[in-house]
């Protein structure tokens, strides 16, 4: 059976602002993650992202714990662009259990996101996330930046991921 997803569509023109995000990112070296509920760590990550034609990207974030080689959250879901302006929107589904919406602004090659909306399983581990900030930034070096803050139950907003990638495909 021949695979229903045409992998040589065109960029729908409402994705173009985005496009320098579209392909697979790879880690350089390991990301750090910290927090104060729990031990730091060192994490590899890879990130994809693709489109099908429609006005939307498809995403897919793999990490794995730096040392041990072990999975450790996958994420998925769909970026989408509010037509004639900057607003931009990420919907995510989480292998914690979560489920997120973030919203915020894409500015050249930098996008600003926060949380919109959060939902969980109703066994999802305590302390519950409460909030997200996550920034993306195409370096002039070409390389790719996220960093990603977190609020829980019983902490404040701070930072809880950093990792550089490069583009390997």
């Amino acid at each position: 059976m021949a695979c229903p997803f045409n992998h040589t569509a065109e960029l729908n023109p409402a994705l173009l602002p985005l496009d320098w995000l579209l392909g697979t990112w790879e880690c350089d070296e390991p990301g750090e993650g910290c927090f104060p509920t729990i031990k730091p760590f060192r994490y590899t990550e890879t990130l994809h992202f693709s489109h099908v034609g429609q006005p939307v990207i498809n995403f897919m974030f793999n990490a794995f714990n730096a040392e041990s080689k072990k999975p450790l959250h996958r994420e998925c879901g769909f970026i989408r662009m509010q037509p004639q302006n900057n607003r931009v929107a990420l919907i995510i589904a989480q292998n914690s259990g979560l489920v997120e919406i973030e919203e915020g602004e894409l500015t050249g090659q930098r996008l600003n996101l926060q949380t919109h909306a959060l939902a969980r399983i109703s066994f999802a581990k305590e302390p519950h996330v409460q909030q997200i900030c996550r920034v993306f930034q195409l370096r002039p070096d070409g390389k790719l930046e996220q960093t990603v803050s977190m609020a829980t139950d019983n902490q404040p907003l701070m930072q809880h991921l950093h990792i550089t990638y490069r583009r390997s495909s």
